[in-house]
């Protein structure tokens, strides 16, 4: 069973219905006690990091979801803003992060000529370039096309930890991967096949 985490900042329904989709079982929860049984935990996110993380510290979730995953070595997945959270600040606001990944949030900025050409947010299908084989992107590695909506990216610290690269106005980090922790910036439940596929290969890793 995956719990999806419920702390009010995330398209948990559109998740769960994927999930569904792909033959896995999931529960929306902010429950301690089911957390703690589930096989896998998935953090949504849509909207400000400082929102999202001041949301999740009054779940009172953090210490349970942190043995989970730190101690026991849960698989985890973030999503979009779930993902930012993971690092441990933004440009967005002045509130920490979870600090599982070393790193920080940046902020799109183009000089004037590629702004023209580049909005933000960035929205909309874009290409993602694994970085090396990783069961996550099994049988996407030749084509992955994944939907965005953000105006910020994560830097990670440390290479080993990036999972993909996607270019909008210049190479950003797409997603990542540090031991039992995974994050995309983009949206799986909205990227059809793609995403499909993704959520697929998420179960197969919980299930190894």
């Amino acid at each position: 069973m995956i719990s999806i985490i419920d702390y009010g900042m995330g398209n948990v329904s559109s998740i769960q219905n994927m999930i569904k989709k792909v033959r896995g079982e999931s529960i929306i929860t902010n429950d301690r006690t089911i957390i703690n049984e589930s096989d896998a935990i998935i953090l949504p996110g849509v909207g400000s990091f400082d929102n999202g993380m001041t949301k999740l510290k009054s779940s009172g979730l953090i210490e349970t979801i942190e043995e989970k995953v730190l101690i026991n070595h849960t698989p985890f997945l973030g999503i979009c803003l779930g993902m930012q959270l993971l690092f441990d600040n933004s440009d967005e606001g002045i509130v920490s992060g979870l600090g599982w990944v070393p790193g920080e949030i940046k902020r799109f900025n183009f000089h004037k000529e590629i702004g023209e050409k580049h909005r933000i947010p960035h929205m909309g299908w874009n290409t993602v370039n694994p970085t090396s084989a990783n069961c996550l992107f099994k049988n996407l590695m030749d084509e992955a096309r994944f939907y965005f909506v953000h105006s910020y990216y994560a830097l990670p610290k440390n290479t080993e930890h990036v999972l993909s690269y996607t270019c909008y106005g210049h190479t950003f980090v797409s997603s990542i991967n540090k031991e039992n922790i995974w994050g995309v910036q983009f949206h799986p439940e909205k990227s059809h096949r793609f995403g499909v596929t993704l959520i697929r290969n998420f179960l197969q890793i919980i299930n190894c």
